[in-house]
């Protein structure tokens, strides 16, 4: 079975290494433990914060409005006098702990404040060729990523910017963390290939490559050493271009990305001998490998109309490597790479981004995709001095940090479909660099404080005269349209942890690189610090069939996690959604924004509510819309199917939760929270009823010698109706602290179809 694991993948199952959460990992990635453990400790520990009082830090910078290098002075002192915004990661959900607290000097408007103060921001890069081309690049090193005018401004910003002098504590910790471990061993995970292996190396080669630039002591050096030589050792898998596993390219791609980074930010550092044997291993088993999988289907299948990870994750590690060895390659290989990838990047990989901004795959494989395409444009902006459309050819890569924000709710991400492998050296620091080249200041206000942002792309990709909240004016909701993902995401807070948010997803079955399972209706949904109705994850991908296509007739939807019975919404005759479907949706908010202070008291009147037309994504239904909406000032959700169906209905929710059921109305118990949750208007005959997350005994049979994977903990709760037509109504009330019964509102009863902002007042 492959050990998959990440940060987000919904509910606590299966496999827990050394620790769980609910809603959370199937295991903990080492990259992750490795930066808890060096850095935040405690409840996932104290962070810098400097909590000088409920009022403004400096009345005086409150009550002026400087410009230019006056307001750049002025900002970086109140990031001085503040410190990092969180006090705090949170121990469950890792995401940043907000003091309660108005500040009206830092907590502002989203901006940036150029300046030429060395103290305070990145000098100009003196680069800047009039007609750049691929294949000429800077003469200096390094050249990817982190050019030497940055490390060189890079000491005196430490000292000025709070968050790149936790960041850099962060880093060396982590170094220090993998230096006594041994060389990363080789595990091939069957048709999974050796990913896991690669990104690994790849992280702990930019932790040594970066420690060793900043003190120049040479065991940093050593040890990178160490762990490339090992990568291409003769016990690390199989002798010839082979060793890198072609056949998931993936692999090769991460190791040529390790390779190349070592070769470049190490460049001067190497013996010639060193330099000589990292550069033949580059060549050999990644970039000899990659210009033939441009001809080869069976390992470059991810060259031909792949919008989505593979094709920018295989594209930047083919292109950092062959950036990294031009000038020292003598048979034009690098120039060949070059050729390739540009332009099949600008035809795939940055179509992965949606109109609306969403990621084609799902929302954890987002991180691999951006993380890849930021690499490979970073990497030909400081090599080359130009990015050659890849940052304007699709406007809509403006909207994708957009996306990560708002599909992040205060119990982890709306985790639909797979979560993917172990992130290792995969971070959301993408939009640190696209909020600083696309102008989008919220996006590195809001990634500057996520418990992965300390690594060492975050040092570079970091603008330090980025100033305010992400939160000062951010909508609480927005509704994504494109048809492939049509979903939307409401809540009540950006920075309580016990804030109410829901998600639902409508959006087509197909063409998502067969992430996706079949969940038309899908939500989840947060609140009292908890996530109440989550999702499962990842299946097995080593299983028979399980990425075979996204058919109707596929072995993929034999598996449970996939099935429409694992997922959150509603099941008629037990059968699995329809492949075809295409779903319309309708949604409005009050357009309520967060101000300045982290204390957000909701207006009455604030609202905001999601419904889907579903009747196309299933057989023997004649009408159905789903509707869900907060109510009472975001305290309250009603989840509304109004469905006329010819098989039997079941409406299904899974949870982590201890669940006490009684007729038409259950209390749901996590730790000491608690979320009632009724049926109004019951249609007769219907109750609230429990059961295990298991396949049912009529489904059909799973592929010889297959199993599912097992969900201890989790809970399925189920409302079970004959064919017919019915409004089923369920409010969820969580147990908010000082809320007594009668502050509770019951809604009047709407047809999804009238719902409307002031439909039930």
């Amino acid at each position: 079975m492959a050990d998959y694991a990440n940060e987000t993948s919904g509910l606590t199952t299966s496999r827990p290494k050394t620790r769980s959460r609910k809603w959370l990992w199937i295991g903990v990635p080492v990259a992750i433990v490795v930066i808890l453990a060096a850095v935040l400790g405690g409840v996932l520990g104290s962070r810098a914060h400097k909590n000088n009082s409920n009022n403004s830090s400096s009345a005086a910078a409150a009550g002026s409005s400087p410009t230019g290098e006056a307001a750049a002075s002025q900002a970086a002192s109140i990031k001085e006098a503040v410190g990092l915004f969180p006090t705090a990661t949170d121990s469950q959900y890792l995401l940043p702990l907000y003091p309660s607290t108005t500040n009206t000097a830092a907590f502002t408007t989203p901006t940036f404040h150029e300046s030429s103060n060395a103290a305070l921001a990145w000098p100009k890069d003196s680069f800047q060729p009039s007609n750049p081309k691929p294949t000429s690049v800077r003469q200096d090193r390094p050249r990817l990523i982190a050019p030497s005018y940055k490390w060189a401004a890079l000491p005196q910003l430490i000292q000025s910017d709070p968050y790149l002098k936790f960041w850099n504590e962060t880093i060396f910790g982590n170094a220090t963390a993998y230096f006594d471990l041994q060389p990363v061993q080789y595990h091939m995970d069957g048709s999974s290939g050796i990913l896991d292996n690669a990104r690994e190396i790849k992280m702990r080669v930019k932790a040594f490559a970066y420690v060793y630039r900043m003190t120049n002591d040479t065991k940093w050096l050593d040890r990178a050493y160490s762990e490339l030589q090992n990568a291409v050792s003769d016990s690390f898998g199989p002798s010839g271009q082979d060793k890198w596993n072609p056949t998931h390219f993936l692999d090769t791609a991460e190791f040529t990305a390790a390779f190349a980074i070592a070769y470049d930010w190490l460049h001067d550092a190497w013996s010639d001998d060193q330099r000589s044997q990292i550069l033949s291993s580059m060549k050999t088993y990644g970039l000899e490998v990659g210009l033939n999988a441009f001809s080869n289907s069976s390992t470059g299948w991810w060259a031909n109309n792949i919008e989505g990870n593979w094709n920018c994750v295989c594209n930047s590690g083919l292109t950092m490597g062959a950036l990294a060895i031009l000038g020292d390659d003598t048979d034009n290989l690098a120039e060949q790479i070059l050729g390739k990838t540009i332009p099949n990047a600008l035809s795939n990989c940055i179509w992965a981004v949606s109109s609306d901004g969403t990621w084609s795959e799902t929302a954890n494989y987002w991180y691999f995709g951006t993380t890849g395409l930021a690499e490979m444009t970073a990497s030909l902006m400081t090599a080359t001095g130009s990015d050659y459309g890849l940052l304007q050819n699709n406007p809509n890569l403006n909207l994708t940090g957009l996306y990560h924000m708002y599909v992040t709710g205060p119990g982890s991400l709306f985790a639909y479909g797979d979560h993917g492998p172990n992130k290792f050296s995969t971070t959301a620091n993408s939009i640190l660099f696209w909020g600083d080249v696309l102008n989008r200041p919220e996006y590195v206000l809001f990634q500057r404080d996520q418990h992965d942002a300390p690594e060492p792309w975050s040092m570079f990709w970091y603008d330090p005269t980025v100033a305010g909240a992400f939160w000062d004016g951010m909508p609480l909701d927005h509704f994504f349209d494109n048809s492939t993902d049509q979903w939307g995401a409401m809540r009540s807070s950006w920075t309580d942890e016990n804030a109410l948010y829901v998600a639902m997803k409508a959006g087509t079955l197909q063409g998502h690189q067969t992430h996706n399972d079949l969940d038309v209706g899908d939500f989840v949904l947060d609140a009292l610090g908890t996530r109440w109705a989550g999702e499962l994850g990842s299946g097995d991908y080593l299983s028979t069939g399980y990425f075979s296509s996204d058919a109707q007739d596929s072995q993929r939807w034999l598996y449970y996690r996939k099935r429409t019975e694992g997922q959150n919404t509603v099941l008629v005759n037990k059968a699995n959604q329809l492949v075809t479907a295409q779903p319309t949706v309708n949604h409005d908010s009050s357009g309520t924004q967060q101000g300045s202070s982290t204390v957000f008291d909701v207006p009455n009147d604030s609202t905001a509510y999601f419904t889907i037309d579903m009747k196309s994504a299933y057989d023997n239904v004649n009408s159905f819309k789903r509707g869900i909406r907060m109510l009472n000032g975001r305290k309250q959700v009603l989840l509304q199917d109004d469905i006329d169906a010819s098989g039997d209905i079941m409406w299904r929710m899974h949870t982590n939760a201890t669940v006490d059921a009684s007729g038409t109305s259950a209390t749901l118990t996590i730790g000491d929270k608690k979320l009632q949750m009724s049926i109004l208007n019951p249609p007769d005959g219907a109750s609230i009823t429990t059961g295990e997350a298991v396949r049912f005994e009529d489904d059909p049979p799973l592929p010889s010698g297959q199993s599912d994977q097992p969900n201890p903990g989790v809970t399925v709760v189920m409302i079970s109706l004959p064919a017919g037509k019915y409004s089923l109504q369920v409010l969820f009330n969580p147990q908010w602290d000082g809320m007594s019964a009668s502050d509770f509102v019951t809604p009047p009863s709407v047809p999804v179809d009238s719902w409307s902002l002031t439909s039930h007042n």
